[in-house]
């Protein structure tokens, strides 16, 4: 009888500790599945990273260093030389003005005809909208190459005043600049304004339309406000596109001042020798618009992506 009650205080001492091994209750055991998950997307994000972190460990470290013991090795001395020296040679200020007077007006532009085309495709029956919206995706699929002639030609007959251009046509103007820009995105923009819109109910706009509101007050004051959040994603994703435009800039623009920023780190190779230290902190000085416009509108461009997969 000792013997069996002393067994048994023994298995209910072992049972505290057998508890904590097993999962609480309530709480899912994380499978394999998961775990490899998790790996895979933790790597991945490093392997996005790496790139990043090596310039900015390339960017802090003097060229003699890494050309006596080469990029792959330990620095030995750290520092923001190389920050100052390429916002002096580049002159960075003026070729972030270029870039702003050419993205800000394409960015705002762009999304003002797309919600337009969006607007008139989503919410009203006609015949052609399937075909209208086909046509202006499919400028997005035609690559910007393959135009180059064309488009040079047509922008050296193009005229506009004096004041606008030196040269008196679009070739060489922040105007050009600005409308292939926009024509080459609107149709990306009016393809995802438009699915966004369809997810709005109907029953808005026929409120609106029964209490007498125009065709112009149903999209500004109804549907455009509901479209913040892809306005606000879209708007960080064509601030990037445009303010890393490098192709038509170099195409498009015959003075060197009046090119955008893209242009001042390729003015800082030489066509001899070319410090990649110099450059990789110019590319880190570069990227920092798009970084802010990005955290300013991070709330709208979240809400962009996730909203329109829960509607509907």
């Amino acid at each position: 009888m000792n013997t069996s009650a002393a067994r048994l205080s023994g298995s209910e001492r072992q049972a505290p500790l057998l508890a904590e091994f097993e999962p609480a209750p309530g709480k899912p055991r994380i499978r394999p599945g998961r775990l490899l998950a998790y790996a895979v997307l933790i790597g991945t994000s490093l392997l996005w990273l790496l790139p990043l972190l090596w310039a900015v460990y390339t960017s802090l470290r003097p060229y003699d260093e890494t050309q006596r013991n080469g990029y792959v090795s330990v620095a030995h001395s750290l520092s923001f030389i190389n920050f100052t020296t390429a916002w002096q040679q580049a002159d960075f200020p003026h070729y972030f003005g270029n870039s702003m007077i050419v993205t800000i007006p394409a960015v705002l532009l762009t999304l003002l005809l797309a919600s337009f085309v969006a607007f008139v495709v989503s919410r009203f029956a006609l015949r052609y909208n399937v075909a209208l919206l086909i046509l202006f995706t499919a400028g997005n699929l035609l690559p910007q190459q393959v135009i180059i002639t064309p488009v040079y030609k047509l922008f050296l007959l193009v005229p506009v005043p004096q004041w606008v251009s030196d040269s008196g046509t679009l070739y060489d103007s922040y105007l050009g600049l600005v409308l292939i820009n926009v024509a080459f995105q609107v149709g990306f923009c009016a393809f995802i304004l438009s699915n966004y819109m369809k997810t709005i109910p109907r029953e808005l706009t026929e409120a609106a339309l029964v209490d007498g509101a125009s065709v112009w007050r149903q999209y500004w004051q109804v549907i455009l406000p509901l479209c913040r959040p892809a306005l606000g994603a879209l708007g960080t994703l064509e601030f990037t596109f445009i303010y890393n435009d490098f192709f038509w800039a170099t195409v498009l623009l015959r003075s060197g001042d009046k090119r955008p920023i893209t242009s001042a780190i390729a003015n800082l190779s030489g066509q001899y020798f070319t410090n990649n230290n110099l450059i990789a902190a110019a590319a880190l000085i570069t990227a920092l618009p798009t970084l802010i416009i990005f955290f300013a509108l991070q709330r709208q461009f979240v809400a962009g992506l996730t909203l329109g997969a829960n509607k509907g």
